[in-house]
């Protein structure tokens, strides 16, 4: 008899004891930890609760739980109780409640329902400094977006309006008659102050393509045929791929259509194609290949020549700087590569360089389609 009361004492002692640590688990968590009715009022609250929204217990239990939502979150809150009595777990639940003092905080809910007992076990956490860090950050990146767009106007506006006067004094010199002027020290000042002004004109020019080229159509893709693109390039250049010589060896069998930007993929074309010729060999005609390639499910353009090519260990990923020139030819202005690789970059795909000295250069873009 006295071995089953120590037995049923202790079996006693067990329960009391997990009760108490239920009870200061829920107590001195830090959390907020409540049980709420299928009803839609809470059931039990801990203290956690009662202190963020500064109302007592009994005043928490004896009012309607969308007394406490902020106005503007009651109807999603109402939706999310009804998808729980509909035995869906809510997870990672965003609200926003009022407190007492008529504060705003934002409370992120894990909630589980028990249909049986028509009961629903919710625990929150207060992430309202989370929320207000956001909003700062989110007001100084709109911050800087407007500052940068402004400044970017005035770039544009700045570089835009000097080309007048620049073009006001290139004219002058068409006017000036040389023949006229017997010094040879202010005729060899005229050539480098005429020479600046065409450098001038041209950087301004080059900026202002810069600009115009990045800020058009820059979300608007369609879907594209190579050929056609291509032809369209070729055709605007004629007179350089006749006097060129070059042979272009086209295959899009494997690849014949992409959903692109036509700018872009006409400007990738234009660029490629005028810069294998201009870096062609002194001493053969330019031959370029341009073809598509899918590998493992991505869909690729190829443009390669058989040119001067680059020295990839001096060259580097500066390869499409802005202004990086890599030749001594007359005509290198380091727009060109630039460009193509904004153009691709910034529709997701990417670009790679394969290239040594005297053995031509290979561009493979990878598009993201």
């Amino acid at each position: 008899m006295r071995k089953m009361l120590r037995v049923v004492n202790h079996v006693s002692d067990n329960i009391l004891n997990k009760q108490t640590l239920f009870e200061d688990f829920f107590n001195h968590s830090m959390d907020l930890l409540c049980v709420a009715g299928y009803d839609g009022y809470f059931k039990k609250v801990n203290p956690a609760v009662c202190k963020l929204l500064e109302y007592s217990e009994e005043e928490l239990l004896s009012r309607p739980i969308n007394d406490f939502v902020y106005l503007a979150d009651k109807r999603e809150t109402s939706s999310a109780r009804k998808a729980l009595k509909e035995r869906n777990p809510l997870v990672d639940f965003e609200n926003r409640y009022v407190t007492k003092s008529g504060r705003i905080v934002w409370l992120l809910w894990t909630s589980y329902p028990l249909e049986k007992q028509k009961l629903i076990y919710a625990i929150a956490k207060n992430i309202t400094y989370k929320k207000q860090l956001e909003d700062e950050r989110n007001y100084h990146l709109a911050k800087l977006t407007e500052i940068n767009n402004d400044f970017k106007q005035l770039t544009y506006t700045a570089t835009h309006d000097l080309r007048s006067p620049v073009n006001n004094l290139i004219s002058i010199f068409e006017l000036i008659d040389l023949d006229k002027i017997t010094d040879t020290e202010t005729l060899e000042y005229i050539s480098m102050i005429k020479d600046t002004s065409y450098n001038l004109r041209d950087s301004l020019n080059d900026y202002i393509t810069i600009f115009n080229d990045r800020n058009q159509s820059s979300a608007s893709v369609e879907i594209l045929n190579f050929k056609e693109i291509l032809d369209d390039v070729l055709y605007s250049i004629s007179s350089l791929v006749s006097n060129s010589k070059v042979t272009i060896n086209i295959d899009f069998a494997e690849l014949e259509n992409i959903t692109f930007n036509r700018t872009y993929l006409k400007s990738v074309f234009l660029n490629l194609i005028t810069n294998a010729i201009k870096y062609s060999k002194p001493e053969s005609l330019p031959v370029i290949s341009i073809y598509t390639k899918i590998v493992n499910n991505q869909k690729q353009l190829i443009i390669s020549d058989q040119g001067i090519g680059f020295d990839m260990k001096k060259v580097g990923n500066k390869i499409f700087g802005l202004h990086q020139k890599f030749s001594k030819n007359k005509d290198s202005n380091g727009i060109g590569l630039y460009l193509v690789y904004n153009h691709i970059i910034n529709l997701g795909g990417q670009i790679t360089v394969d290239s040594k000295l005297n053995e031509g250069a290979t561009f493979t873009i990878t598009f993201r389609d």
